[in-house]
């Protein structure tokens, strides 16, 4: 049995003034670095064998508070891949997204946002997104589980959402109800044949940014 953990960043520069940020690389907010030392914090009783990260600093710099809060800095193999950055948010990105809803109503704003073939110019679905992530959980993560070894994903909103429809076969109509607020940490189970056993969320954070 191993441990699978899925981490959003910590809040960002550009969430605490509510822009879309996609591929933009932004640093954490301060509020995002704390969030992630606390991260740490519900982490501490497992143990971690090795950890995944997109190539956006504001998820390398919430996977290095993460293992730097439970001392394992230079001790956790960590792979730095594109496959798990945040969705390209095409020509909404660097918008408002508050003002956004407001120019195109709720039900197109949702669509954008959560919807799973919504496309924007320039951008990508998340069904995109989902067709990058999977098959590198698949090759490069999954083994490592099936192995027994437990693993930490640091990545983005969309990532997750695309992980977590594969890892529970999400179906395409319901995705957009999947959520994972910043630093917040999703915690599954894994058997050896590589299927959920259990799930839990270590650290509930209601702000969904």
């Amino acid at each position: 049995m191993a441990d699978l953990f899925l981490i959003r960043h910590g809040e960002s520069e550009w969430n605490s003034r509510g822009l879309w940020t996609g591929w933009t690389d932004v640093d954490l907010a301060p509020a995002g670095k704390e969030q992630a030392r606390q991260a740490a914090v519900h982490l501490k009783a497992f143990k971690l064998d090795e950890a995944h990260v997109s190539d956006l600093r504001r998820a390398r710099q919430t996977l290095d508070e993460v293992l730097s809060g439970l001392g394992l800095s230079g001790k956790v193999p960590v792979f730095v891949s594109p496959a798990i950055k945040e969705r390209n948010y095409g020509i909404y990105t660097g918008k408002n997204k508050w003002q956004v809803k407001e120019e195109v109503g709720d039900e197109q704003f949702n669509a954008i946002r959560r919807g799973w073939r919504t496309p924007i110019p320039d951008g990508e679905t998340l069904e995109d997104v989902y067709n990058r992530a999977a098959p590198y959980f698949e090759a490069k993560i999954l083994p490592t589980l099936k192995s027994g070894k437990s693993v930490i994903v640091a990545a983005h909103g969309n990532t997750l959402r695309a992980l977590i429809k594969h890892l529970e076969n999400v179906p395409d109509d319901d995705i957009h109800a999947v959520e994972v607020g910043t630093g917040e940490i999703v915690h599954y189970r894994i058997d050896g044949q590589g299927a959920v056993v259990s799930k839990e969320v270590l650290n509930q954070n209601q702000k969904k940014v």
